[in-house]
């Protein structure tokens, strides 16, 4: 099954652990010496002095912790958001 980032853009991503929306992907992060997607980035908490510094605040949520990605939500299983970028 191949998919586009815009397609991914579209899904809501769940916490199956609290069951919390994330939000919808905003990015990901792939590994450059092999091409393999390692990680979904999605919002993080808003901060408005992050904005006027041009940074994107993002949860990065590592390949392996994504469960199922399904016709409109991807599932995953993080303990805890940590925001990272």
């Amino acid at each position: 099954m191949s998919m586009t980032l815009g397609d991914l853009k579209q899904k809501d991503v769940i916490n199956t652990l609290t069951g919390a929306s994330l939000g919808k992907p905003m990015d990901i992060e792939f590994c450059a010496a092999d091409g393999r997607v390692s990680a979904l980035v999605v919002p993080g908490e808003f901060s408005l002095s992050a904005l006027f510094r041009g940074e994107r605040c993002g949860i990065v949520i590592p390949w392996d912790n994504i469960c199922k990605i399904g016709d409109d939500v991807i599932l995953v299983e993080i303990v805890e958001c940590i925001n990272s970028r």
